[in-house]
Formats: structure tokens, C-alpha cells, sequence
């Protein structure tokens, strides 16, 4: 923001032809004040708008259901048909990839962990928050055995190990070793210092459980480290699979592996991870409003299922279009407040949205910077 009013003042924007810098604010987790189904953005004035509390890939999608169909045209350009989930761009990953890259010291980082060597083929990222179920590493392992069966491999696989849980990475190397060169970024003995202050962030107990007890720096090099997988991220969970984390991950993963000029491209597949008793109710417990599984986790989901490794969309589904979609109620009844009203199969009629947004009256907020 900075620079952008630099520039405006530079170019005389507003002394020589009149032009204020104003921004625009949609706050997009208040139903009540969010213009995101209901108005055309791109006939607003402002240069700049904020989409706020757009923190997840669900907000921008909802695009996709604008009332407008130059709305609805210029979503679909960007995210693809929301029912062919396997089938559309990869823009979040994109977008990292242009937007994001480690520092000098993080990148030290990657590469020490790789200890010189080639790129992992497979990542995998456990997020078992402090958990050490059985059942989780056994499930994940098992996936990974399957990716490299499918991939055919004829060398030695490599796979790095992600977890927010240190004893964990522990019991699954131990397994994993058994076919696979394992990697894990072991912070304890790195002898660089990224953060500056490593004494005290080793001594944050802050939000510990849900982050785990390495300083946070750690998930950064782990990050960019997964991302450096050729062939397939996969996800594996005491609670939750297909975290944002993990998301990210395979999405920067499928970025990096698309090279126009590259003779020998590889493609990435991201996979869940469920362990049988996650899936004893179906995925009704796979709940978060950005989660890649939400849409799925509606009555539709099937029950008592056994040890999956599910091929999941790298850009998680915003909408309930495809198969064996269907909303919980929660979602159902937080669709309401934005003018959807949900049926049971996740289908809405779209005449009351028309309606929702002709009678309703949303403020504008702007905001004026120059």
C-alpha cells in the first residue's frame, strides 16, 4: 500500500487530474455487508477494493454464483466448472508460486535437509496435533506404499516427512524406511539461526498443541522442503485431513512442476489419508468452513467406511455442484444469511438468490487514502 500511494503522488494523480486513492471494503464473513453474489465488482469505481476476512479458498469462489453473469464468467475463467473438481486451474498454487518464495536462509534450510541430493518424490504432511494414533501412521504409510505403486518407480522413492508432532515422525520413519529413503527437516541439529532469536522462540508455548513445539520459523523450511515433491503430497491426520497447510503444499508442488520449456513434466497428485475411524460416521466430522472435505461431510457421505487414500482436488470446492456433495447443517444455515437456501443434495434455487439481492440494501464502505 505503501508504494502504490508513492506512486499515486509521483504521477499527480490527484493534483493534476483530480483522481482520489479510495478503497473499497467488502467484508466478506458478514453476510450482512458483503456485495460478493449480489452486485457486479467490476463496474465499482474504486482502484482498490478489500476483500475482507477472505482468509480461506472459499470466499473468492463464491464468484461463481454471482447474480451477474459477467460475475459468474470471469470466476468460471479462473476456477473452472466447480462440479469437475479435477479439472480446473490451479490458482491458488499459482498464485504462491508468483507471489511467495523463501528467503536466502530458508532456501540454506531446504537444502541442508536435502543434504545435496534430488528432490523428494512424495511428501507427506501429518497433522496429528500432538496425537500418536496407530491407526493414523499405518493409514498413511499404506498411501504412501500406493502412490509408489502406481507411480512404478524403479529407484528408491524418497519421501520428506512434515508433522506438527515430533514423536510421530519418529514412528513413521521407522516404517517408511523400510522402502523409502526418508527426509525430515531436523531443526535441532540445523545449525542456523533463520529466526534471530532462537532462544526465545524455542520457549514459546503459544497455541503449542494446535501448532506443535517447534519455534515457528520451522514451518516455513518444512514448507517450501514438502513442496519440493515431484510426484505426490499426501495427508494424513489424527483429526482433520487436507488442511490449508497441506493444501498449499500440493498446490506450490503442481505449480513448480509445470515448466513449458521441460521435456520430462511430472504432474502432482494430492491424497487423503483416512484412517477407518474417521470415517465411521461418514465425513460428517471433516468440518472447517476452507476445508477441502466440507463439502463432502453432508448426509450424502457414506458411513463405515475402511482406510481410504482418496485422490482430493488441489483447489478445494467452495460450492456443492459435484457428486456426493452435501452441505452440513451448519453450512446450510450459514448460506441462508448470504440468500442460498440449500437443499438436501447442496442444489439452491436460484430465483430466490435474485430476489434475496433485489430487496436487500448493503452499505458501501470506502475508504479514502489520498
Amino acid at each position: 500500500m505503501k508504494e502504490v500511494k508513492h506512486l499515486w503522488r509521483q504521477n499527480r494523480c490527484l493534483t493534476k487530474y483530480g483522481k482520489h486513492l479510495t478503497m473499497r471494503i467488502d467484508d466478506f464473513q458478514k453476510p450482512t455487508r458483503t456485495h460478493v453474489l449480489c452486485s457486479n465488482w467490476r463496474e465499482w469505481e474504486q482502484p482498490i477494493i478489500w476483500f475482507q476476512n477472505a482468509t480461506d479458498a472459499v470466499a473468492a469462489q463464491f464468484f461463481l454464483k454471482n447474480v451477474h453473469s459477467e460475475m459468474r464468467e470471469a470466476a468460471s475463467d479462473l476456477f473452472g466448472r466447480p462440479e469437475e473438481l479435477h479439472y480446473r486451474a490451479n490458482v491458488f498454487g499459482e498464485l504462491t508460486r508468483i507471489l511467495i518464495s523463501p528467503s536466502r536462509d530458508v532456501e540454506w534450510a531446504v537444502n541442508w535437509a536435502l543434504n545435496g541430493g534430488r528432490d523428494p518424490d512424495i511428501a507427506l504432511h501429518m497433522r496429528m496435533m500432538m496425537n500418536r494414533s496407530v491407526r493414523a501412521r499405518q493409514a498413511a504409510v499404506d498411501c504412501v506404499r500406493k502412490s509408489i505403486y502406481n507411480l512404478q518407480m524403479t529407484t528408491k522413492p524418497k519421501v520428506v516427512l512434515v508433522s506438527d508432532t515430533p514423536s510421530v515422525v519418529k514412528d513413521i520413519a521407522l516404517s517408511l524406511e523400510e522402502f523409502a529413503e526418508v527426509v525430515h527437516f531436523d531443526y535441532e541439529h540445523f545449525e542456523g539461526n533463520i529466526s534471530g532469536n532462537t532462544n526465545k522462540l524455542n520457549n514459546l508455548n503459544f497455541r503449542a498443541k494446535d501448532w506443535g513445539p517447534a519455534p515457528r520459523w520451522v514451518a516455513f523450511v518444512d514448507f517450501f522442503l514438502a513442496s519440493r515433491a515431484k510426484h505426490a503430497v499426501i495427508s494424513g491426520a489424527h483429526r482433520r485431513v487436507g488442511t490449508t497447510y497441506a493444501q498449499l503444499i500440493a498446490a506450490l508442488a503442481a505449480a513448480y512442476r509445470i515448466d513449458e520449456n521441460a521435456s520430462n513434466q511430472s504432474t502432482i497428485t494430492f491424497l487423503s489419508s483416512f484412517q477407518s475411524n474417521l470415517l465411521s460416521e461418514g465425513l460428517k466430522n471433516q468440518i472447517g468452513w476452507g476445508h477441502v472435505w466440507n463439502r463432502f461431510a453432508g448426509p450424502l457421505s457414506c458411513e463405515r467406511q475402511p482406510n481410504q487414500c482418496a485422490l482430493t482436488p488441489v483447489v478445494p470446492p467452495a460450492w456443492w455442484d459435484g457428486l456426493w456433495q452435501s452441505a452440513i447443517p451448519r453450512d446450510a444455515q450459514r448460506m441462508e444469511a448470504y440468500g442460498i437456501k440449500l437443499s438436501g443434495f447442496g442444489t439452491f434455487d436460484e430465483s430466490h438468490l435474485n430476489h434475496f439481492c433485489r430487496v436487500r440494501k448493503i452499505p458501501v464502505v470506502v475508504i479514502q487514502l489520498i
